[in-house]
């Protein structure tokens, strides 16, 4: 079965974070003057699965959260959104679930996150063992859960369970520094996921980093889609993207919008992306519907509240007839 075939099943298992997202509100109130805060769920992957239900596609999140309040607040927010939490482990000890601390503006953005003694590090082998791969179309992952063990050699591992299953593996880069222990170990981990996975999808600034200059982040994307079915995303920020897949180059641009604030772009684009070509739409136009997810999502406060729903995606479409020319 090809790559979007298997997509085009709508149901995705997802490794990697789950986290506690604190915004201070109302909008372009700084963090350090607020007097409250809105709470709500966050992290990468889970954004992803929130972001893929919200659309009307399944998700379910293999990851592990601190058994406490802030833990118990994350899956009280999973099956909010409709996210299949069977696979997450609740532990003790002193591990505990990132929270992020954050603000709805874009002049002078604060983003503080803590994760020391991340719970999500925490996945072991049999945590991604237990995951019943034959129900699902696809795997994703998150460049972030392989940055520590034993969350990165079980991550590795759910890639070969999944190949064993027929199942692709589709990878968002996802490059945090701060969770790596050198940029050297990162880069080496990040190209391996890289060169086993199906679909690639990153930044400029990400796949330059994994071919370990900047100006070589094109050409990095252009040499893992050389392997036959592989599709890559190229995301260039306000210049659009480049998405090769089959020896073609497809560029699409963006729908420009007032920005409320910088974060959860890169996760609303890839459900939204998913999404559409599940639904049936071509690689460029699944794409281009990525990118006005991501514009509706950095434009409303919070991460995965911010995310649209189908007549969300229709209303804007409808306001923007069209995206910029890439």
């Amino acid at each position: 079965m090809s790559l979007l075939e298997s997509i085009a099943k709508n149901r995705f298992v997802v490794f990697g974070r789950a986290g506690m997202d604190l915004f201070a509100d109302p909008p372009n109130t700084k963090a350090e003057e607020a007097s409250q805060f809105r709470a709500d769920l966050g992290g990468s992957s889970a954004n992803i699965c929130a972001g893929l239900c919200k659309l009307g596609g399944a998700a379910a999140l293999v990851t592990s959260v601190s058994d406490d309040a802030a833990g118990r607040f994350c899956l009280n927010r999973l099956a909010h959104y409709g996210v299949d939490s069977r696979y997450v482990r609740s532990i003790g000890g002193e591990f505990r679930t990132s929270l992020a601390v954050y603000e709805s503006c874009t002049e002078d953005f604060q983003n503080v996150i803590y994760r020391n003694g991340a719970s999500d590090f925490q996945v072991t082998d049999a945590d991604v063992d237990a995951v019943d791969y034959a129900g699902f179309g696809a795997m994703i992952t998150a460049g972030t859960v392989l940055a520590a063990e034993p969350s990165r050699s079980a991550t590795f591992r759910a890639m070969e369970h999944a190949r064993s299953h027929g199942l692709p593996v589709i990878f968002d880069i996802d490059y945090r520094p701060y969770s790596w222990p050198s940029p050297q170990v990162a880069a080496d981990v990040l190209s391996r996921a890289g060169t086993a996975s199906d679909m690639i999808v990153g930044n400029d600034e990400e796949f330059g980093f994994m071919a370990g200059d900047y100006a070589q982040g094109l050409d990095m994307a252009r040499r893992l889609a050389e392997q036959s079915g592989r599709i890559v995303i190229y995301k260039k920020g306000a210049g659009g993207a480049v998405t090769f897949a089959d020896g073609a180059e497809l560029p699409t641009g963006i729908y420009p919008v007032e920005a409320l604030k910088p974060v959860g772009a890169g996760d609303s684009f890839l459900a939204g992306t998913l999404s559409a070509i599940a639904a049936g739409h071509d690689l460029a136009s699944a794409v281009l519907r990525g990118s006005a997810c991501a514009s509706i999502t950095v434009s409303r406060p919070g991460c995965a509240p911010a995310m649209p729903t189908p007549d969300d995606l229709q209303a804007f479409l409808a306001r923007h007839p069209g995206p910029t020319i890439p």
